[in-house]
């Protein structure tokens, strides 16, 4: 029997070479006896200790004499179980996965002990854990991530990468390419949801050349992370369909925008480019086609305003990363003033499934005008931690309490967060709202790339609102004054309020600030950046007004000097460090300094910080 890695990769210079390739690699996947244990690699996995886990369960199996034909180890990426890493999966021919959590170096060697023990499969360790957060889902865009090793191109084909790309250069026209993804009713997964046939459609009609195709990888919205885990699990299905794209629009270099804080997402990236190369399915007439095309990766330095399409063409030009008004929009001109395209990583990832199975199954799952699957990046007060995957349509109590698991904290959960920075809160109110573009601008908030802030009932509200605007300060460009001005002008107030000071007034000045930066600001991120205050005060508006009933009265914090451990915790809170007192001794308030912001209430654990009023 051949092995997988024993199958050569020569320059494939036909559509027939690549058929004669995949049905090799199916073949030899399907008929290998050996049991796989499967390590998750990614990001989450690493930073949880897979990598110490990946390398006591090489030593064990080498130790012990196992080859890999009998057990083989594969690194894979993310499933999407970031509480439970690190993530180890055995895999036994033609059974399920059984899939353990939180395997550190003990349980390691426990699972080999076990694999090798039952190695005829007739008794399977089965002790895993529950898998109803994985198996629950319907993954698209996720449907790799976890089941193929992405540092290989091998792995890729074996599960038909690369097939869909050979059908569309000898089988398929643009427009039809264009129909196809057209009549599925993807719409962008950055958060934008404008449809994305219609957009390389408008590409592939505008006059000019060379067209570009650009990869936006920047993905800069606070707990959001499912494009770093698409290009760390699966990273070829991004090239493939950037290079099916390049052909529908007549473009033949790409550009991936990806954060330099994403380095194994680059890495990868990287590795699978060259791969690429070299067997012909990326450069110069791929396949022995007519059809140039070539990707390139340029590096983000973090700043948000450069997930703004126009301010991350500004970027990869290696101008100033700034927004421009819109119209002409980059598909007639963008990229060095030419026509250019540019999609997210999810929603790139989407559209091979749709090429595969027909315009009609993707419509088939979500709703109506909402088409397909959406990928969320539950984090906050939430059990399970991770990337889920659901038809749109599904409720966001079905992601909270079904995939989510529920609260982390055993109290109830009060809100999310969504979208990011540009989006809002949804109170719990409205959990059973179907998940939607349209639902969640109705709700004062908005899809985003798709991160899902869980907070429980002790939140404070104008706090989150605080918090998520002082972001939207900081990474604001400054290009345009409603942005630059509107945006401090608002945090001005909600620190005013916060420290007991704000007035009726101050309410009303918030929502018309708000309203005015929303229709005034230059892009998209400076119109959504009063989302969390708005959305807030629609939904809070209680919270906001016990700051200014309390506003008439001066407030103190002491510290009871007998409840005082001395951690320190207090003063380490304290933006104005007006706390004094060693370690393991009661510490004490400096008055006078003092700005009565409560965050060395909120630290304490042991109750020594007493509020007054006086």
């Amino acid at each position: 029997m051949v092995k997988i890695e024993e199958i050569p990769l020569d320059r494939l210079t036909s559509q027939d070479d690549l058929l004669r390739l995949a049905e090799s690699l199916q073949t030899a996947d399907v008929d290998k006896t050996a049991i796989q244990i499967l390590v998750g690699m990614s990001t989450c996995g690493r930073a949880s200790g897979a990598e110490e886990t990946y390398a006591i369960i090489k030593y064990e199996l080498e130790k012990r004499g196992i080859d890999k034909t009998t057990v083989e180890l594969v690194q894979t990426g993310c499933v999407g179980l970031c509480h439970a890493e690190p993530i180890v999966e055995v895999q036994y021919p033609g059974r399920r996965r059984i899939t353990f959590d939180k395997v550190g170096t003990a349980r390691g060697r426990r699972i080999v002990e076990e694999v090798v023990k039952n190695i005829d499969g007739k008794e399977v360790y089965s002790q895993g854990m529950g898998m109803g957060i994985y198996t629950d889902q319907t993954r698209v865009a996720l449907r790799h991530c976890g089941v193929i090793d992405p540092k290989l191109l091998r792995s890729y084909i074996a599960v038909g990468g690369y097939q869909q790309l050979a059908k569309c250069l000898f089988e398929r026209t643009p427009e039809e390419i264009i129909q196809v993804i057209t009549d599925s009713g993807l719409r962008g997964r950055g958060g934008g949801g404008f449809s994305t046939g219609l957009k390389w459609g408008f590409a592939r009609k505008a006059e000019g050349a060379p067209k570009y195709m650009v990869c936006n990888a920047d993905e800069g919205d606070p707990g959001a992370f499912m494009d770093r885990s698409i290009l760390e699990g699966d990273p070829h299905s991004v090239i493939e369909t950037m290079t099916i794209a390049g052909y529908a629009i007549g473009s033949s270099i790409g550009y991936i925008y990806a954060r330099a804080e994403y380095p194994l997402a680059v890495e990868h990236l990287r590795k699978a480019i060259t791969q690429a190369r070299k067997v012909g399915l990326l450069g110069k007439n791929i396949l022995d086609s007519d059809f140039s095309f070539d990707i390139h990766i340029r590096y983000g330095a973090g700043a948000f305003v450069c997930g703004e399409e126009t301010a991350l063409i500004h970027s990869i030009e290696g101008r100033r990363g700034e927004p421009t008004n819109k119209p002409p929009f980059p598909a007639e001109s963008g990229l060095w003033g030419r026509p250019t395209n540019v999609n997210n990583v999810e929603t790139l990832a989407s559209i091979i499934p749709i090429l595969e199975n027909g315009a009609d199954w993707f419509k088939s799952i979500g709703t109506e005008g909402n088409s397909g699957t959406k990928v969320f990046a539950l984090a906050g007060d939430v059990k399970n931690v991770g990337l889920v995957e659901v038809p749109m349509g599904a409720t966001i109590r079905d992601v909270l309490y079904g995939l989510g698991g529920g609260s982390s904290s055993g109290k109830s959960i009060k809100a999310i967060q969504t979208g990011g920075p540009s989006g809002g809160c949804i109170p719990a109110s409205e959990f059973d709202t179907e998940i939607s573009y349209e639902n969640f601008v109705k709700l004062g908030s908005m899809m985003g790339s798709g991160g899902m802030i869980v907070m429980d009932e002790d939140t404070n509200m104008v706090e989150l609102a605080k918090f998520y605007l002082e972001f939207t300060v900081e990474e604001s460009c400054g290009k345009c004054t409603p942005c630059r001005l509107g945006t401090k002008r608002l945090l001005d107030i909600l620190n005013k309020l916060l420290a007991g000071k704000g007035t009726a007034e101050d309410i009303t000045t918030l929502e018309e600030t708000g309203e005015t930066i929303k229709a005034s600001s230059l892009c998209g991120l400076g119109q959504t950046a009063p989302n969390p205050i708005l959305s807030t005060l629609r939904w809070f508006r209680e919270e906001y007004e016990a700051l200014i009933q309390d506003a008439g009265a001066a407030v103190c914090y002491e510290i009871d000097a007998e409840a005082c451990v001395g951690c320190r915790a207090c003063a380490k809170a304290c933006p104005v460090d007006c706390i004094d007192g060693k370690v393991k001794e009661a510490h004490v308030i400096r008055q006078g300094e003092c700005i009565q912001c409560g965050a060395c209430e909120k630290t304490c654990k042991f109750d020594a910080v007493i509020k007054r009023t006086v």
